[in-house]
């Protein structure tokens, strides 16, 4: 078993101590000027944060990439979240991305469904990754149809129930189960793509 590390961000999108490099990554990946570094234990970790990050590092420590910018009004620390179809219905599939990081949270698919059904998936996929592990950050989507379906805690698809779309309905289920036996206060946003451009989880495949 790999041992347990913990990683100080001195500068990232939100400073601090953070016991996993997936979580650091959120941190650190597209945040320009990142400092940051693994130590073995809390109390080492927890006496670098409050001191230099120099004294670790050096001056002359790498930095991440310049992240792509956005106008004032989009709040990077927070998640977008997209779905891709070939057909409709097709191979759907859907994904979060964290804005600030671009690091890709999660991932499903592909399955058989329809572009609509996975914006719908998303964005309860994120609310529930949001709540189960207490991140305080808003979603974007650039989809108001799966904003009013989560609203409406109802996938309204017109997708006929079969063999093959069984599986897939029965995930349908367990979101709309999860809407209306869950509150959260995690706010959804309309990504304005016509004044941003492609949501960042966009999976990049418009001709």
């Amino acid at each position: 078993m790999a041992k347990q590390k913990y990683y100080v961000v001195w500068q990232g999108v939100t400073p601090g101590i953070y016991d996993s490099w997936t979580q650091c990554q959120l941190q650190i990946k597209g945040y320009e000027g990142a400092k940051y570094k693994s130590f073995n234990t809390k109390e080492e970790a927890e006496t670098a944060l409050a001191s230099s990050p120099y004294k670790y590092i050096g001056k002359k420590a790498k930095t991440t990439p310049v992240a792509l910018t956005y106008p004032s009004t989009v709040i990077e620390n927070s998640m977008a979240v997209d779905a891709a179809c070939s057909g409709n219905p097709g191979a759907m599939e859907y994904r979060g991305v964290h804005i600030a990081s671009r690091q890709q949270i999660f991932h499903f698919g592909p399955m058989k469904g329809t572009n609509n059904i996975g914006e719908f998936l998303a964005i309860v996929h994120g609310l529930a990754f949001m709540k189960q592990n207490k991140w305080d950050m808003p979603i974007y989507t650039d989809s108001r149809n799966a904003m009013s379906w989560v609203k409406q805690k109802k996938c309204k698809t017109k997708l006929p129930r079969t063999f093959e779309t069984e599986e897939l309905f029965q995930i349908i289920e367990r979101a709309e189960k999860w809407l209306k036996e869950n509150k959260y206060t995690t706010q959804i946003i309309k990504w304005e793509t016509k004044e941003w451009g492609e949501i960042p989880a966009d999976f990049g495949r418009k001709k």
